[in-house]
């Protein structure tokens, strides 16, 4: 009986395992069905070869950001973002190898004795939290690539034109001059050529016309032509597709959005009432001589002076206690302090004196900046100085800010349409490459929807921006589809989380104001993977934005 209870138990307490582990088995069968494992991502390359990618273009491509090129950047450059995503299974993208800074800090310029390559040489930019403001690291001028530079997949040059990609003389620019095979002979174009690429992304154009708009419009012979553009273009992307290799090429983006352009207000002035008081006496004068000048022209006294109420109105100077615009010298205005100009008549004629007309001369191309004004980012390190050391003549407040530290309206017009312009010679090389080639060899992929959602632009600005003129068959096209994207909120939504158009700590902008940061990269990488997706039947996996980091601040 004693036996046939033992049995009995261990039928019992194996039964009651049977049970618990088919309970069990129960359990796992049901949260599997209800939390399935996702299955291993599987990608396709679609119509495309991606087991050697190369990247061409300034310093977007390179990775330069918080105004340097340092190694860490390079890492989140878009290219290199993408590279990883192409890696993905499936996917079968090859090896991206970058011609490594090795540095931390990078070069954004000499320091206080004026001389690269010493001891106190500017590195990165960081956001201090304390002073509100980006602030230099410490830096080192770049030295030499010491990698394989035959095994080399991005091509990214800060500073390079279209004009540029071809020719030998961009050895004068010490960052291609760091990686170029053999300098003074080889250019970008050969050099990629050389890697035998089977893709390729392009994002060239935007320095063709973005020194000129950085430097507030000062100089528009750095401006490419339009004959040159279109030739340099043509001869670089048909190069490119002749070795067998497909690719991307991007539209430039609307570059008076940047923070670079909109981080200094354009009344970014704040005075007391005991300040306006002195600054409107001491410009008493200079009001008077405008309204001089307006009386003497509807006299018809002086034959050929042309100074209407208008001009006086644009050019008058009255500070008001509070927020007041920039005072800035417009050099699209007829200089009055010219020889023989508007001063000298009132001087001519008896109604200032020598002296008098001597205090007038900084002021002959004198208006208070407007909304449509562009007060550049580095405006901030001048305006509300001395001039000089002079504390009577403060920039932007009681001296005009020279031209260099604002982007007239004008200019900015000049900058709108000419980026434009590029982005129709663009689309049309593009089309017609690929017309001869019989096929889609070349995807032009349209960032500008994007960065026209990311500004906040309603769909009338992001529209006119686009295309200003509204005649060619491309930019219309365009301009469609960046109006449908611009909903008029500043930012975008990535997952859930508004990414602000800056360099704040949610912005997708370096503190330069005007590369992007590790999160702008991964959304242009995306922008891009989105249009193989679609245009090219690629099944490539998005990068992940919010797992990159935004800016770098310091206290």
């Amino acid at each position: 009986m004693k036996k046939l209870n033992k049995y009995l138990l261990s039928l019992m307490v194996a039964s009651l395992a049977f049970t618990a582990c088919d309970e069990e088995d129960e359990i796992l069968a049901k949260q599997e069905a209800e939390n399935p494992i996702p299955p291993a991502f599987v990608g396709d390359p679609g119509a495309l070869d991606f087991t050697n990618y190369v990247a061409l273009g300034n310093s977007i491509t390179a990775g330069l950001m918080d105004g340097a090129l340092y190694t860490e950047g390079q890492v989140y450059s878009f290219p290199n973002l993408l590279a990883a995503q192409l890696m993905a299974n499936g996917v079968n993208g090859g090896e991206f190898n970058q011609p490594d800074a090795n540095s931390a800090n990078g070069y954004s310029g000499p320091g206080a004795d004026g001389t690269p390559g010493t001891a106190d040489d500017l590195g990165r930019f960081e956001l201090s939290l304390s002073q509100q403001r980006p602030v230099p690291t410490a830096g080192e001028v770049p030295t030499a690539y010491t990698g394989d530079k035959a095994a080399l997949n991005n091509f990214g040059v800060p500073g390079m034109r279209v004009v540029d990609v071809n020719t030998p003389a961009l050895v004068s620019n010490p960052y291609y001059a760091r990686f170029a095979t053999n300098p003074g002979v080889s250019t970008v174009l050969g050099d990629a050529l050389a890697t035998s690429p089977s893709f390729f992304t392009y994002w060239l154009g935007n320095n063709d016309i973005l020194g000129y708009a950085v430097g507030g419009g000062v100089n528009p012979a750095s401006i490419t032509s339009q004959g040159d553009f279109q030739q340099a273009l043509t001869e670089s992307l048909g190069g490119l597709v002749q070795s067998g290799a497909q690719g991307a090429v991007m539209t430039l983006p609307l570059f008076v959005t940047l923070p670079y352009f909109n981080a200094v207000p354009y009344n970014a002035i704040a005075l007391d009432a005991a300040t306006v008081t002195q600054l409107n006496a001491a410009f008493n004068g200079y009001n008077e001589a405008l309204a001089g000048l307006v009386q003497l022209t509807n006299s018809g006294l002086v034959p050929g002076l042309n100074v209407t109420q208008a001009d006086a109105d644009q050019r008058s100077v009255v500070h008001v206690a509070g927020s007041n615009p920039i005072l800035m010298n417009d050099d699209d205005l007829t200089n009055y302090s010219r020889p023989g100009g508007e001063f000298d008549i009132l001087m001519g004629l008896g109604f200032i004196t020598p002296q008098q007309r001597q205090a007038l001369e900084p002021y002959g191309q004198t208006r208070f900046a407007t909304s449509n004004d562009r007060p550049v980012l580095t405006s901030a390190t001048v305006l509300g100085t001395p001039f000089m050391g002079n504390a009577n003549a403060v920039i932007g407040v009681s001296w005009p800010a020279a031209d260099q530290w604002i982007l007239s309206a004008a200019e900015a017009q000049i900058v709108v349409g000419t980026r434009a312009t590029y982005n129709a010679i663009i689309a049309t090389v593009v089309a017609g490459i690929n017309q001869q080639a019989g096929g889609e060899v070349i995807t032009l992929v349209d960032v500008q929807p994007s960065f026209a959602d990311i500004a906040g632009l309603d769909p009338a600005t992001a529209s006119f921006l686009v295309d200003p003129n509204s005649g060619n068959p491309f930019l219309q096209a365009m301009a469609v589809n960046a109006a449908a994207a611009a909903d008029g909120e500043l930012g975008i939504e990535v997952d859930g989380v508004n990414l602000a158009p800056d360099f704040s700590p949610n912005g997708i902008y370096s503190t330069d104001g005007i590369h992007p940061n590790p999160r702008g990269h991964a959304i242009i990488a995306n922008v891009i993977i989105d249009a193989l997706n679609t245009q090219k039947s690629s099944i490539i996996p998005s990068v992940d934005v919010l797992f990159l980091r935004g800016i770098i601040a310091t206290q």
